[in-house]
């Protein structure tokens, strides 16, 4: 006992220490729109510590800018970052309530308002949080939504990604009645029933997990935390990808100073930045140097990085794994298939109707973002056809005929999806047809209003 008392003294001192260092040397962040022609320049300095990479990180992603090239250094006591960023469409950032934003959530008014701030963690207190992560099958979307709604359960926000057979969601969902978190523990007791139920599916050797808890972590890393405790890293020779198409990352020891290197030379895309810090904070891996390149099509990034104990890494198979983690975590959010927007006004059960539809005409939903906008349901789909085979353009059609041709917009050429033979025809991916396979994990998170 005395050990343990000691032990939480430490920390406790600790913590004190960090929170008085960061007292005595806020940070500072310097905007500047002058430096570079084409890219709105942000400088942060600050007292460094762990995860703070993935805090500035997370904030300029949160705000949909893209990062066009990076200069990182945190070796020592201090932390210093350069991000060249420009909005969605490629422009400068000259939006004053973005600029003010990133003054408040990286600079000394952030440090003294919450030097405790967790990266990632929020707290919901106005909606129930559902987290499904295991083996992907078609329809499953479609069941878990159908349950929701016949719950009197009204989905206003969801992400779905899917991943090497794998797939992972993340839904806020409402009452119906209220518009606000459901509490009554025997109506959530049987929700959870339910939903473990269709979860567990004819898979009765994989059994459901359900948590509660009051704490929210960000959507997208909780889903990659997710998807990475679920070891969607490990590879099926499923023929999805073949090698020219996946991430190339390789990891080399630095032994004169002590750092291993990574290097990961991809396709560039939206928060390809946020997927790789997070994967690697998550994984234990501090970085104390960094130099990212995206501004062509294709991306580049260099890190040089110790594991928290302070060793660069140890072995082969620890090599492997970083290497098989950093692809995943890129692969993950890539979108496959034909993009869908819908939008409409929300209502309960819009959700398990409109993934009703596409399952009945063999589509599979390979990642959705759902949301709620001022009563409107704004949601993006990526479908495929189920066997595999490019998705057809009638199809397509009759789907909008149902829904409504205003309501449903297709992004992008039908024909353009790739054929099966760039597929496996048994890769099912989260919707689509009822089949067997099961979810394995579930956890309903409840927040209170």
């Amino acid at each position: 006992m005395e050990v343990n008392m000691s032990f939480s003294h430490d920390m406790d001192d600790d913590d004190e220490y960090e929170k008085l260092i960061r007292r005595m040397n806020p940070p500072r962040v310097v905007i500047d729109n002058e430096a570079c022609k084409n890219a709105t320049v942000i400088r942060v300095d600050s007292a460094n510590k762990y995860g703070i990479l993935l805090e500035v990180v997370q904030v300029l992603t949160d705000l949909n800018l893209i990062v066009t090239k990076a200069y990182i250094s945190s070796d020592g006591g201090w932390f210093m970052d350069v991000f060249n960023v420009t909005d969605h469409d490629g422009n400068k950032v000259t939006d004053e309530e973005v600029l003010d934003y990133i003054q408040k959530s990286l600079g000394p008014e952030a440090c003294f308002a919450s030097s405790m701030r967790s990266v990632g963690v929020k707290q919901s207190m106005d909606s129930t949080v559902i987290e499904l992560t295991g083996s992907d099958r078609p329809g499953l979307l479609s069941e878990v939504s159908a349950v929701l709604t016949n719950h009197k359960c009204n989905v206003v926000s969801a992400e779905v990604w899917t991943h090497n057979t794998r797939a992972a969601s993340v839904m806020h969902v409402t009452d119906e009645e209220t518009g606000l978190a459901i509490t009554d523990p025997q109506r959530l007791a049987r929700i959870k029933e339910l939903l473990c139920n269709v979860l567990k599916g004819s898979n009765k050797a994989r059994g459901a997990r359900t948590v509660v808890s009051h704490a929210v972590t960000h959507t997208d890393r909780r889903l990659h935390q997710m998807m990475f405790a679920d070891r969607d890293y490990e590879r099926v020779d499923d023929g999805v990808l073949d090698d020219k198409q996946r991430p190339d990352v390789s990891v080399v020891n630095w032994h004169d100073k002590y750092y291993s290197v990574v290097t990961i030379r991809s396709k560039d895309r939206p928060k390809l930045l946020f997927d790789t810090v997070c994967t690697l904070t998550d994984m234990q891996y501090v970085v104390f140097h960094a130099n990212i390149d995206a501004e062509g099509p294709e991306a580049y990034q260099e890190y040089y990085i110790r594991h928290v104990d302070g060793s660069p890494v140890k072995s082969d198979a620890e090599r492997q794994r970083v290497i098989q983690c950093l692809e995943a975590a890129i692969e993950r959010r890539v979108s496959e298939g034909l993009k869908l927007e819908l939008c409409t006004t929300d209502r309960v059960g819009l959700l398990s109707d409109v993934t009703r539809i596409f399952r009945e005409n063999s589509l599979t939903v390979t990642r959705a973002e759902v949301a709620t906008k001022a009563g409107k349901a704004v949601n993006t789909f990526y479908v495929r056809d189920a066997s595999g085979y490019p998705v057809d353009s009638k199809t397509i059609e009759s789907i909008r005929q149902v829904i409504g041709q205003t309501i449903l917009k297709v992004k992008g050429n039908p024909e353009d999806t790739k054929p099966g033979s760039e597929e496996s025809p048994t890769r099912f991916l989260f919707g689509g047809l009822f089949k067997s396979r099961s979810f394995v994990n579930f956890k309903l998170i409840r927040s209170y209003s």
